[in-house]
Order: C-alpha cells, then sequence, then structure tokens
C-alpha cells in the first residue's frame, strides 16, 4: 500500500514538473530576470529548454552563445523539436557565435556585416562590454514589421565573460544595462547561466554569482549529488523565488527536486521518489 501510494506521488510529480512548466510558471509575468546557476554539475540543459520554450512561444530571442558552436545549439535545439536556422531565417532568433567572434577578433576579421564585433573588447584589453551591449540592444528592439511577443536574452554563459578578461564590475553593469533595457523598457526576460563552486578560490566569479542572485526575480540551481555518480538520478534543482523577504505564499517558498536527463526531456521528481529507490 505505501510502496503504490508513493507511485501514484511519484507520478503526480512528473506530470506537474518539467523544464517547460518550470519555464510556463515563472515566465507567464514580463520583466523577469532569472539566474541559471550549476554548482558541481552541467547546467546548460536548461539554457537548451529554455531556449526551445521561448521558440515555441513565438518569443523574439537574442542568444549569446559563448561557450558552444551553433552546430552544437542546433542539434540539441532539434531533439528537442525546435530548428535553429529556420528561427534565424524568419528573424525570430539572433545568435551570437561566441567562438567564432573571438576568431574574428583575435585573427582581425571583420564580421561579415561590417557592425564592430560584439567581442570586440578582447582586443582592447577588456576594455567594456559596450559592444556587446548594442548587439543585445539592436537585436531585441522591435521594428515597425516585428510581430514576436516579448523580447527574451539567453546567455550562456556569463563566466565567460571573466575567462576573457572583463573585470567583474563590467560583467556586471553589462547585466545591470540589459535588465533595464530588456526587462523594463521592453517588457522582455533575461535569462543567464553562471558556473559556480563551493570551494573555489576564483573569488572573481563567486563575486559576480552572489550579485546576481541578488540580482534576479528567480534562481534555478542545478547541483550534481553530494552522493557521487547515479546513472537514474543525474542531480538536484533548486527553485529560490526571489521576493519579499517573507514568503508570503507556499509558491513563495523554495523548492527542490531531482531530475534524470533523458535523450529529448528532463524529467522531475520529488526527492526520493526516483525508480531506482522505489
Amino acid at each position: 500500500m505505501i510502496v503504490r501510494k508513493r507511485r501514484r506521488i511519484q507520478t503526480l510529480f512528473r506530470r506537474i514538473v518539467s523544464v517547460g512548466s518550470l519555464a510556463l510558471l515563472f515566465h507567464v509575468f514580463q520583466g523577469r530576470f532569472t539566474l541559471l546557476r550549476d554548482t558541481r554539475t552541467d547546467g546548460s540543459f536548461l539554457v537548451h529548454h529554455f531556449l526551445s520554450f521561448y521558440l515555441k512561444a513565438g518569443c523574439k530571442v537574442c542568444f549569446v552563445g559563448l561557450i558552444q558552436s551553433f552546430s552544437h545549439y542546433n542539434v540539441v535545439a532539434q531533439k528537442l523539436g525546435v530548428s535553429l536556422p529556420a528561427a534565424k531565417e524568419r528573424g525570430q532568433l539572433v545568435f551570437l557565435e561566441g567562438l567564432k567572434s573571438c576568431f574574428e577578433v583575435l585573427f582581425k576579421e571583420e564580421p561579415p556585416t561590417g557592425q564592430p564585433n560584439p567581442l570586440q573588447f578582447i582586443r582592447e584589453g577588456g576594455s567594456n562590454l559596450k559592444a556587446l551591449y548594442e548587439f543585445v540592444r539592436t537585436s531585441l528592439t522591435p521594428s515597425e514589421s516585428d510581430s514576436w511577443k516579448c523580447p527574451v536574452l539567453l546567455v550562456d554563459d556569463v563566466s565567460v565573460l571573466l575567462s576573457l578578461g572583463m573585470r567583474p564590475v563590467d560583467v556586471l553593469d553589462f547585466i545591470h544595462y540589459c535588465r533595464v533595457t530588456v526587462c523594463s523598457q521592453l517588457k522582455g526576460n533575461i535569462v543567464v547561466l553562471v558556473h559556480s563552486s563551493e570551494d573555489s578560490d576564483d573569488t572573481e566569479n563567486e563575486l559576480v554569482v552572489n550579485a546576481l542572485c541578488h540580482q534576479s526575480n528567480l534562481i534555478l540551481w542545478a547541483e550534481g549529488l553530494a552522493t557521487g555518480f547515479c546513472k537514474d538520478i543525474h542531480g538536484q534543482l533548486k527553485i529560490i523565488p526571489r521576493g519579499p523577504a517573507e514568503p508570503s505564499t507556499e509558491r513563495d517558498l523554495p523548492r527542490t527536486y531531482q531530475y534524470k536527463i533523458q535523450d529529448r526531456n528532463v524529467t522531475f521528481f520529488a526527492r526520493g521518489m526516483s525508480t531506482a529507490v522505489l
């Protein structure tokens, strides 16, 4: 009887909780800044699912992909039912391929569009991120012919900017100006991934992580299991709403789910409710 009851509860959680439903639950409101944080694991699966969710929802997306190539993101997006080249062709997706832009800067090649390279700060000794901000602003500012829904900025991942020589204050200024433009002026949403480590000596990265946590409206924190690798449970996800000092409703309370990454989906369940346990 107890096992049967647990399985019913597990089925209920699996029906309710998915990456898509998380995005829908917390992004029905516009003007929100969501921070994707990972520790001891790779949280990029959240970026892929948010990207596919917003494209399917008909939103205008500016995707700053600093960690992987366009072909990599496209392969994953196809598994989730989205074609990134088709989205680019119809003007719904504006993609910045960080690896390609870095190559153009380092070898002094002019961008095909003739516009300033968004990552030209690499050549200028890490002066500022104004060119990258202008790229985001012009990409998401709607034209008269645009019929897309709210604009969305995705960044994967902001920790790379520190690795490229930017100071924490410059990275935080960039996020601040993007929030003012995208969230406040354009009434859109921002989703940013950042890596963190509890025992890291990288004080600059941890400073950026802590500052972004305070600025965000929602934190999705993916963590590896403290007990190590498990083939049936890949990690746990903490959902931390950022609002009033005292939670007003049960929905405002932090929640923790465990998850398993599958080929075309991510299964979420309450802690201790995995099929490997029951």
